[in-house]
Protein backbone atom coordinates (compact mmCIF):
# COMPACT_ATOMS: atom_id res chain seq x y z
CA UNK A 1 0.00 0.00 0.00
CA UNK A 2 2.71 2.16 0.98
CA UNK A 3 4.57 1.61 -2.51
CA UNK A 4 1.48 2.21 -4.53
CA UNK A 5 1.22 5.54 -2.63
CA UNK A 6 5.24 6.77 -2.84
CA UNK A 7 4.34 6.19 -6.93
CA UNK A 8 1.30 8.28 -6.93
CA UNK A 9 3.12 11.47 -7.43
CA UNK A 10 5.34 10.37 -10.17
CA UNK A 11 2.37 9.13 -11.86
CA UNK A 12 0.56 12.45 -11.96
CA UNK A 13 3.78 14.53 -13.16
CA UNK A 14 4.18 11.87 -15.64
CA UNK A 15 0.15 12.50 -16.60
CA UNK A 16 0.49 16.10 -16.28
CA UNK A 17 3.83 16.57 -18.65
CA UNK A 18 1.87 14.15 -21.54
CA UNK A 19 -1.15 16.43 -21.12
CA UNK A 20 1.04 19.60 -21.79
CA UNK A 21 2.59 17.94 -24.07
CA UNK A 22 -0.49 16.81 -25.91
CA UNK A 23 -1.78 20.77 -25.45
CA UNK A 24 1.14 22.36 -27.33
CA UNK A 25 0.95 19.39 -30.30
CA UNK A 26 -2.46 20.38 -30.85
CA UNK A 27 -1.90 23.96 -30.78
CA UNK A 28 0.62 23.54 -33.20
CA UNK A 29 -1.43 21.24 -35.33
CA UNK A 30 -4.25 23.80 -35.50
CA UNK A 31 -2.01 26.82 -36.06
CA UNK A 32 -0.22 24.99 -39.14
CA UNK A 33 -3.94 24.03 -40.51
CA UNK A 34 -5.04 27.59 -39.83
CA UNK A 35 -1.82 29.44 -41.99
CA UNK A 36 -2.53 26.64 -44.84
CA UNK A 37 -6.41 27.69 -44.65
CA UNK A 38 -5.71 31.31 -44.37
CA UNK A 39 -3.52 30.84 -47.39
CA UNK A 40 -6.07 28.74 -49.38
CA UNK A 41 -8.95 30.60 -48.54
CA UNK A 42 -7.38 34.00 -50.08
CA UNK A 43 -6.08 32.40 -52.90
CA UNK A 44 -9.59 31.51 -53.62
CA UNK A 45 -11.31 34.66 -52.42
CA UNK A 46 -8.72 36.57 -55.09
CA UNK A 47 -9.47 33.64 -58.02
CA UNK A 48 -13.37 34.19 -57.71
CA UNK A 49 -13.17 37.93 -57.31
CA UNK A 50 -10.89 38.83 -60.13
CA UNK A 51 -12.12 35.59 -62.12
CA UNK A 52 -15.77 36.30 -61.59
CA UNK A 53 -15.57 39.53 -62.83
CA UNK A 54 -14.10 38.58 -66.24
CA UNK A 55 -16.43 35.82 -66.88
CA UNK A 56 -18.92 36.69 -70.09
CA UNK A 57 -20.40 35.38 -73.30
CA UNK A 58 -17.83 36.02 -75.02
CA UNK A 59 -15.40 34.19 -73.04
CA UNK A 60 -17.47 30.94 -74.25
CA UNK A 61 -17.62 32.28 -77.51
CA UNK A 62 -14.89 33.81 -79.34
CA UNK A 63 -10.96 33.51 -79.77
CA UNK A 64 -7.89 34.55 -77.93
CA UNK A 65 -7.83 38.54 -78.94
CA UNK A 66 -4.27 40.43 -79.70
CA UNK A 67 -3.25 43.02 -77.31
CA UNK A 68 -5.45 45.80 -76.52
CA UNK A 69 -8.75 44.57 -77.70
CA UNK A 70 -12.16 45.48 -76.37
CA UNK A 71 -13.57 41.95 -77.47
CA UNK A 72 -12.10 38.48 -77.63
CA UNK A 73 -12.54 34.70 -75.43
CA UNK A 74 -10.99 31.70 -74.82
CA UNK A 75 -13.49 29.61 -76.54
CA UNK A 76 -10.26 28.11 -78.86
CA UNK A 77 -8.21 27.81 -75.49
CA UNK A 78 -10.87 25.54 -73.77
CA UNK A 79 -11.79 23.47 -76.74
CA UNK A 80 -7.92 22.96 -77.06
CA UNK A 81 -7.81 21.63 -73.22
CA UNK A 82 -10.65 19.68 -73.39
CA UNK A 83 -9.75 17.64 -76.28
CA UNK A 84 -6.16 16.91 -75.12
CA UNK A 85 -7.23 16.07 -71.37
CA UNK A 86 -9.88 13.83 -73.28
CA UNK A 87 -8.06 12.67 -75.65
CA UNK A 88 -4.93 11.50 -72.76
CA UNK A 89 -7.60 10.10 -70.19
CA UNK A 90 -8.74 7.82 -72.86
CA UNK A 91 -5.47 6.70 -73.78
CA UNK A 92 -3.45 7.10 -70.48
CA UNK A 93 -6.55 5.06 -68.42
CA UNK A 94 -6.72 1.39 -70.17
CA UNK A 95 -2.75 1.65 -69.99
CA UNK A 96 -3.10 2.57 -65.94
CA UNK A 97 -5.93 -0.02 -65.41
CA UNK A 98 -4.32 -2.91 -66.97
CA UNK A 99 -0.72 -2.35 -65.28
CA UNK A 100 -2.72 -1.83 -62.19
CA UNK A 101 -3.97 -5.35 -62.41
CA UNK A 102 -0.83 -7.00 -63.80
CA UNK A 103 0.90 -5.45 -60.55
CA UNK A 104 -1.59 -6.74 -58.14
CA UNK A 105 -2.39 -9.87 -59.55
CA UNK A 106 0.74 -11.32 -61.61
CA UNK A 107 3.60 -9.62 -61.25
CA UNK A 108 3.87 -9.19 -57.15
CA UNK A 109 7.20 -11.61 -57.07
CA UNK A 110 8.67 -10.82 -60.44
CA UNK A 111 11.53 -8.71 -61.60
CA UNK A 112 9.27 -7.18 -63.90
CA UNK A 113 6.94 -6.36 -61.54
CA UNK A 114 8.70 -4.98 -59.43
CA UNK A 115 10.69 -2.90 -62.25
CA UNK A 116 7.58 -1.47 -63.31
CA UNK A 117 6.60 -0.57 -59.54
CA UNK A 118 10.06 1.34 -59.46
CA UNK A 119 9.54 3.10 -62.38
CA UNK A 120 6.09 4.04 -61.92
CA UNK A 121 7.13 5.56 -58.77
CA UNK A 122 9.96 7.59 -60.76
CA UNK A 123 7.17 8.55 -63.13
CA UNK A 124 4.40 9.57 -59.90
CA UNK A 125 7.84 11.78 -59.07
CA UNK A 126 8.98 13.08 -62.16
CA UNK A 127 7.90 17.40 -62.85
CA UNK A 128 5.94 17.25 -65.65
CA UNK A 129 8.64 19.60 -67.27
CA UNK A 130 10.88 16.71 -68.02
CA UNK A 131 7.78 14.78 -69.70
CA UNK A 132 7.01 17.87 -71.63
CA UNK A 133 11.27 17.85 -72.81
CA UNK A 134 11.21 13.96 -73.33
CA UNK A 135 7.73 14.47 -75.52
CA UNK A 136 9.41 17.23 -77.11
CA UNK A 137 12.55 15.26 -77.99
CA UNK A 138 10.87 11.83 -79.30
CA UNK A 139 7.92 13.53 -80.91
CA UNK A 140 7.93 17.29 -82.01
CA UNK A 141 11.39 17.27 -82.94
CA UNK A 142 11.51 14.14 -85.22
CA UNK A 143 7.72 15.56 -86.73
CA UNK A 144 9.67 19.23 -86.98
CA UNK A 145 6.17 20.82 -85.77
CA UNK A 146 4.39 21.46 -82.74
CA UNK A 147 1.04 19.27 -82.45
CA UNK A 148 -1.80 18.70 -80.22
CA UNK A 149 -1.24 14.99 -80.94
CA UNK A 150 2.29 15.44 -78.76
CA UNK A 151 0.45 17.35 -76.41
CA UNK A 152 -1.93 14.48 -75.42
CA UNK A 153 1.24 12.08 -75.31
CA UNK A 154 2.56 13.95 -72.70
CA UNK A 155 -0.48 14.58 -70.52
CA UNK A 156 -1.56 10.70 -71.10
CA UNK A 157 1.64 9.79 -69.63
CA UNK A 158 1.24 12.08 -66.64
CA UNK A 159 -2.26 9.60 -66.11
CA UNK A 160 -0.58 6.61 -66.75
CA UNK A 161 1.71 6.57 -63.20
CA UNK A 162 -1.51 7.54 -61.40
CA UNK A 163 -4.01 5.31 -62.61
CA UNK A 164 -1.47 2.77 -62.00
CA UNK A 165 -0.69 3.24 -58.50
CA UNK A 166 -4.43 3.85 -57.63
CA UNK A 167 -5.88 0.91 -59.27
CA UNK A 168 -3.15 -1.30 -57.93
CA UNK A 169 -3.88 -0.03 -54.23
CA UNK A 170 -7.47 -0.36 -54.65
CA UNK A 171 -6.74 -4.54 -55.89
CA UNK A 172 -4.60 -4.61 -52.76
CA UNK A 173 -6.87 -4.29 -50.31
CA UNK A 174 -9.51 -6.77 -51.61
CA UNK A 175 -9.01 -9.91 -48.97
CA UNK A 176 -7.76 -13.07 -50.57
CA UNK A 177 -10.54 -15.25 -49.41
CA UNK A 178 -12.61 -13.75 -51.79
CA UNK A 179 -10.23 -14.55 -54.99
CA UNK A 180 -9.72 -17.88 -53.23
CA UNK A 181 -13.21 -18.86 -52.84
CA UNK A 182 -14.12 -18.38 -56.58
CA UNK A 183 -10.88 -20.46 -57.08
CA UNK A 184 -12.53 -23.07 -55.34
CA UNK A 185 -15.49 -22.50 -57.37
CA UNK A 186 -13.76 -23.21 -60.68
CA UNK A 187 -13.62 -19.81 -61.66
CA UNK A 188 -10.60 -18.42 -63.85
CA UNK A 189 -8.36 -15.95 -62.73
CA UNK A 190 -9.01 -13.69 -65.60
CA UNK A 191 -13.05 -14.22 -64.95
CA UNK A 192 -12.17 -13.57 -60.88
CA UNK A 193 -10.36 -10.25 -61.83
CA UNK A 194 -12.58 -8.91 -64.21
CA UNK A 195 -15.99 -9.81 -62.27
CA UNK A 196 -14.61 -9.72 -58.69
CA UNK A 197 -11.77 -7.95 -57.90
CA UNK A 198 -11.76 -5.46 -60.18
CA UNK A 199 -15.72 -5.02 -59.90
CA UNK A 200 -15.40 -4.40 -56.42
CA UNK A 201 -12.71 -1.17 -56.42
CA UNK A 202 -14.30 0.08 -59.75
CA UNK A 203 -15.08 2.91 -57.51
CA UNK A 204 -11.87 3.51 -56.26
CA UNK A 205 -10.13 2.95 -59.77
CA UNK A 206 -12.59 5.82 -60.81
CA UNK A 207 -11.86 7.96 -58.08
CA UNK A 208 -7.97 7.58 -59.38
CA UNK A 209 -9.06 8.33 -63.18
CA UNK A 210 -10.71 11.79 -61.48
CA UNK A 211 -7.52 12.79 -59.76
CA UNK A 212 -5.41 11.80 -62.97
CA UNK A 213 -7.98 14.23 -65.01
CA UNK A 214 -7.57 16.53 -62.05
CA UNK A 215 -4.24 16.85 -62.20
CA UNK A 216 -3.66 17.56 -65.93
CA UNK A 217 -6.08 19.83 -66.09
CA UNK A 218 -3.80 22.63 -64.99
CA UNK A 219 -0.50 21.16 -66.60
CA UNK A 220 1.54 24.41 -67.87
CA UNK A 221 4.97 22.74 -69.03
CA UNK A 222 4.12 19.90 -70.92
CA UNK A 223 2.09 21.85 -73.14
CA UNK A 224 4.84 24.67 -73.72
CA UNK A 225 7.10 22.01 -75.41
CA UNK A 226 4.14 20.14 -77.32
CA UNK A 227 1.14 21.43 -78.19
CA UNK A 228 2.48 25.32 -77.88
CA UNK A 229 -0.41 27.42 -78.37
CA UNK A 230 -2.54 29.03 -81.18
CA UNK A 231 -4.45 32.16 -81.18
CA UNK A 232 -7.05 30.41 -83.64
CA UNK A 233 -9.72 27.66 -83.53
CA UNK A 234 -7.92 25.04 -84.66
CA UNK A 235 -9.66 21.01 -84.59
CA UNK A 236 -6.72 19.68 -86.27
CA UNK A 237 -4.47 17.74 -83.42
CA UNK A 238 -1.76 17.60 -86.27
CA UNK A 239 -1.28 21.46 -85.50
CA UNK A 240 -0.21 23.99 -82.80
CA UNK A 241 -3.09 23.78 -80.41
CA UNK A 242 -4.50 26.33 -77.59
CA UNK A 243 -5.08 25.23 -74.21
CA UNK A 244 -6.19 26.91 -71.16
CA UNK A 245 -3.03 26.29 -69.18
CA UNK A 246 -0.62 27.97 -71.42
CA UNK A 247 -3.25 30.96 -72.74
CA UNK A 248 -3.36 31.38 -68.76
CA UNK A 249 0.66 31.65 -68.68
CA UNK A 250 1.28 33.95 -71.24
CA UNK A 251 -2.01 36.16 -71.04
CA UNK A 252 -0.95 36.96 -67.39
CA UNK A 253 2.85 37.38 -67.62
CA UNK A 254 1.88 40.09 -70.13
CA UNK A 255 1.28 44.41 -69.80
CA UNK A 256 -2.19 44.16 -71.67
CA UNK A 257 -5.61 44.82 -68.99
CA UNK A 258 -7.76 42.25 -71.65
CA UNK A 259 -5.52 39.26 -71.47
CA UNK A 260 -4.66 39.58 -67.72
CA UNK A 261 -8.65 39.78 -67.37
CA UNK A 262 -9.31 36.86 -69.40
CA UNK A 263 -6.23 34.88 -67.63
CA UNK A 264 -8.15 35.53 -64.35
CA UNK A 265 -11.25 34.48 -66.36
CA UNK A 266 -8.83 31.11 -67.10
CA UNK A 267 -7.83 30.18 -63.87
CA UNK A 268 -11.71 31.15 -62.76
CA UNK A 269 -12.68 28.21 -65.24
CA UNK A 270 -9.81 25.59 -64.05
CA UNK A 271 -10.46 26.14 -60.51
CA UNK A 272 -13.73 24.99 -61.11
CA UNK A 273 -13.22 21.91 -62.83
CA UNK A 274 -10.74 21.12 -60.76
CA UNK A 275 -12.43 21.14 -57.85
CA UNK A 276 -15.12 19.84 -59.08
CA UNK A 277 -13.46 16.64 -59.88
CA UNK A 278 -11.98 16.54 -56.51
CA UNK A 279 -15.71 16.52 -55.27
CA UNK A 280 -16.84 13.59 -57.69
CA UNK A 281 -13.70 11.42 -56.25
CA UNK A 282 -14.87 11.81 -52.79
CA UNK A 283 -18.26 11.23 -53.07
CA UNK A 284 -17.23 7.97 -54.98
CA UNK A 285 -14.62 7.54 -52.55
CA UNK A 286 -16.64 7.80 -49.42
CA UNK A 287 -19.55 5.44 -51.28
CA UNK A 288 -17.03 2.67 -52.13
CA UNK A 289 -16.70 1.99 -48.01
Amino acid sequence: MSRLTSLDPARQAKHKRRGRTNTIALALSLAAMAFGVFWLMWILYETVRLGWSGLSLQVFTEMTPPPQEAVGGLANAIYGSLLMVTLATLIGTPIGVMAGIYLAEYGQRSWLGRTTQFINDILLSAPSIVIGLFIYATVVARMKSFSGWAGVLALALIVIPVVIRQTENMLNLVPHAMREAAYALGTPKWKVISSITLKSVRAGVLTGVLLAIARISGETAPLLFTALSNQFWTSSLSEPMASLPVTIFKFAMSPYENWQQLAWAGVFLITLGVLALNILARVFLRNKH
